[in-house]
Parts: C-alpha cells; sequence; structure tokens
C-alpha cells in the first residue's frame, strides 16, 4: 500500500505545478485557475455532458444526409413455376410451361432538388439542438465550478479560523501563566485559574471541530479533482490580497444577458420552434426528385408463351409528390408548432426576467458584502482595544476574571467575523460571476 502511494505521489509531482511531499502526506498548493483546469480533466459530470455534445455533432451529420442522393441496389433469383391457362369461367384449363429460373437486377438512383425547406430547417433544428448541447455543458461546468469554489473559499474560512483560534489559544495560555504566577504569590483565587482552563479547553475543541471540518472538504475535492487520496490542500493565501472591484450593476447585467447559458438556451428554444413551423408547412408543398435507374429482368413473363430471355431497360426522370392528405392534416400541426413558439417566446422573456431578478439580488449581496467587512473590520478594532482596557485593569487588579472572558471572547468573535467577511467578498463575487454564466 505504502509503495502504491509513493507510485502515485510521484506521478503527481510530475503531472502537477507546485506540489510538495512530506512523508506520507502530499501536500499541494492550489489555486481556483488550476483547480478548475483539474475539474476539466476529472470531472465524470462533465465528460457526460462532452458525450452529449458530441451525440448531437453526429445528429447533424445525419440530417445533413437528406442532401446527398440515395441509390437503391436490388438482386434476386427465383424458381418460377408452371403456369396455368384457363377460360374466364375456369374451364379448360392447361398447364402453361415456364422457364424456372428467374432473375432480376435493378439500381436506381434519385435526388431530391426541393422538398419546401424540409430538409433545410430539419438541418437547422439538429444544429440548435446541438448548440443546445454545449450550452447544457456550459451550463453544467458553470454549477460545477461554482460547487468547486464553494468547497475552496470553506477551505479558506477554515483556514482563517484556525489560525485565529490558535492565536487566541496561545494569547489564553499566555494569561493563564499569569493568572497561575499571581495565584502563587496569593493576589489570585484558584477559582480565576479553572475558569480560564475551561476557556482554554473549549478553544481547543473548537480548533479540533476545524481542522476535522477541513479535513472533510479535502477529501471532498480531491475526490472530484481526481487527486490522490493522501492530498492536503493548501489555500491560495494571497487570494484575500486580490479583492474584486464591485463595477456597476449595469456592467453585470448587460454581461450576463450576452453569456448566461441558460437564456441562450431559451433563445434556441424560440428559434427551433419557428424552425419546426416551417417544418410543418413543407408538408403542404410538393417534393420534386430526379431519379434515374437500371432494370435487368428474366424471364419476360408478359408474354404467352413467356419468353425464356433477359430484358433490360433504363429510364430518368423527375418526380413529384404531394401529401393530399396534408391539406386537411396540416392545419391542426400548424396550430400547434404555433403554440409551441408561443410557449417558447413567453418562456424566454420569463428567463430575461428571472436572470435580471438573479443578477440584482447576487449584486447587492456583493456590495453588501464589502460594507459588511468594512463593519467588521470596525468592530475588531473596538474589540481589541476593549480587551486591551479589560486586560491592563485586570492585570492591575481592577478587572474581575469574568470581565476578562467577555472582553477575550469578543476580540475573538470579531477576528473570525473579519476572516469570514473578506472570503465573503469572495464568495459573492464568484456566485455572482456563476450567475450570469461567465464563472
Amino acid at each position: 500500500m505504502k509503495k502504491r502511494q509513493r507510485i502515485l505521489s510521484a506521478f503527481l509531482l510530475l503531472s502537477i505545478p507546485f506540489p510538495v511531499q512530506a512523508q506520507d502526506t502530499l501536500h499541494y498548493k492550489l489555486n481556483i485557475e488550476t483547480m478548475f483546469e483539474l475539474a476539466e480533466s476529472n470531472s465524470k459530470s462533465i465528460r457526460t455532458f462532452d458525450l452529449a455534445e458530441q451525440e448531437a455533432e453526429q445528429a447533424v451529420k445525419v440530417a445533413k444526409n437528406a442532401m446527398l442522393p440515395t441509390l437503391d441496389l436490388s438482386l434476386s433469383a427465383s424458381y418460377l413455376g408452371d403456369g396455368w391457362l384457363a377460360d374466364r369461367n375456369f374451364s379448360n384449363g392447361t398447364t402453361a410451361p415456364m422457364p424456372h429460373f428467374g432473375n432480376n437486377f435493378a439500381i436506381e438512383a434519385s435526388q431530391i432538388v426541393y422538398a419546401g425547406g424540409a430538409v433545410s430547417n430539419s438541418i437547422s433544428v439538429a444544429e440548435l439542438h446541438r448548440q443546445s448541447a454545449y450550452l447544457d455543458k456550459e451550463n453544467n461546468r458553470q454549477e460545477i465550478r461554482f460547487l468547486l469554489t464553494g468547497n475552496y473559499l470553506e477551505l479558506y474560512k477554515l483556514h482563517n479560523q484556525s489560525a485565529v483560534y490558535r492565536k487566541n489559544i496561545e494569547q489564553t495560555e499566555r494569561l493563564l501563566a499569569d493568572i497561575k504566577a499571581k495565584q502563587a504569590e496569593g493576589v489570585a483565587l484558584k477559582n480565576d485559574i479553572t475558569r480560564y482552563e475551561l476557556q482554554l479547553q473549549s478553544l481547543e475543541l473548537a480548533l479540533t471541530q476545524l481542522e476535522n471540518s477541513r479535513l472533510i472538504i479535502n477529501n471532498r475535492l480531491v475526490t472530484v479533482l481526481g487527486l490522490p487520496l493522501e492530498t492536503v490542500i493548501e489555500v491560495d493565501t494571497t487570494l484575500l490580497d486580490r479583492l474584486p472591484e464591485p463595477l456597476s450593476e449595469a456592467y453585470w447585467q448587460e454581461t450576463g444577458t450576452n453569456t448566461s447559458p441558460i437564456l441562450k438556451q431559451a433563445e434556441l428554444g424560440v428559434e427551433q420552434s419557428r424552425y419546426n413551423e416551417k417544418i410543418v408547412k413543407a408538408e403542404r408543398l410538393p417534393s420534386i426528385a430526379l431519379f434515374a435507374g437500371n432494370y435487368l429482368n428474366g424471364p419476360i413473363t408478359i408474354e404467352v408463351p413467356p419468353i425464356n430471355k433477359n430484358f433490360n431497360y433504363w429510364l430518368v426522370g423527375v418526380k413529384v409528390k404531394f401529401n393530399i392528405a396534408s391539406a386537411y392534416t396540416s392545419g391542426k400541426k400548424s396550430g400547434l408548432a404555433k403554440l409551441s413558439t408561443q410557449k417558447a417566446v413567453v418562456r424566454e422573456q420569463l428567463m430575461r426576467d428571472n436572470l435580471q431578478t438573479e443578477v440584482k439580488a447576487a449584486y447587492i449581496r456583493f456590495v453588501e458584502s464589502f460594507t459588511t467587512y468594512e463593519t467588521q473590520i470596525k468592530s475588531l478594532e473596538l474589540a481589541t482595544q476593549n480587551y486591551n482596557v479589560v486586560n491592563n485593569r485586570y492585570l492591575n487588579e481592577l478587572a474581575l476574571i469574568t470581565d476578562m472572558l467577555d472582553a477575550s471572547n469578543s476580540k475573538l468573535s470579531a477576528e473570525l467575523n473579519v476572516a469570514n467577511a473578506r472570503v465573503n467578498i469572495l464568495f459573492n463575487y464568484y456566485n455572482l460571476k456563476k450567475t450570469i454564466g461567465n464563472l
């Protein structure tokens, strides 16, 4: 098992940039762009939609076959039994000898030159299906990227929270040491030490829970990305140094209108319905085809007695076909096609309205996250000032241990809120990009 792990680790070192191996664990510093590339290569969901797109591309080629000439070839051999001749009242019947070997060979080619637009419109519908399959894949890619981004940012948040808890554990340990020194001098109570020991245990338990959550999310990411299970993902700690700019809502609305795969699919649905209307109308029109054929038959049985010879002939011509029944059946089909188009138009407008609403909501949350961050920064400043004042007062025996605990908890909460607020800015930014289909 260890040999296999070493082989997998060595392979990852060769194929992925920036990993650093330590003992049996492979540490890999992963940024969001590289994560997207790995998902593109290893996601089974994306692979499924790739195959669906290839299937739709093949369907376009099949539809174009209708523009090619058809060529029919037939060959048969048969045994002919003797004939029987009789009067019209079936009297005076006699046997008529027949040549017993019969053969037939025929070859016929035809080319449609006009079908009322049925062929070209069918090809256009197949092409729209191909575009829709691509948009399905793009929409699925957006969903997977956003899911991965959410997990990655949660990993980032846990990383920040762990750092805050470790810092507070160090501060609590130093304060606990000071209190123990005061207790040895007889100026602090044993009860004070107990309270801070409980505080320290609470912080250590919270840190353990954070680390366990990190392991769960790490395992989820390495599984989706196809990395070895022993890989430990290290987030890009410089990510928060490049916070995005809010820009204007008009920019995001316009971009969403141009890039949203869901909206483009709705537009394709309208176009496809209109092509279906044309296909239905084509049923009322005649189809015209050129044809040519060559036939070799034997024996010649239309003569009595039959002539035991082969008869070959060829022909060329124009064939016009008109479906008379379409005069009274296509009306209902045309009405159905028009209703489908109306429904597609309404659905496209609904998708457009929904997109506008979703982009506005995501933009509001994105801008709000900056305000929240600024508020949390101010709260942290106040909590830090309060902690320093209470700490000095406590060390000078001017404050109770409960005051110190309250100040410490407030400072811890403020530090966590600041760390989370910065990550939430990125989360709302990527959510906005996902909403417009540009993640």
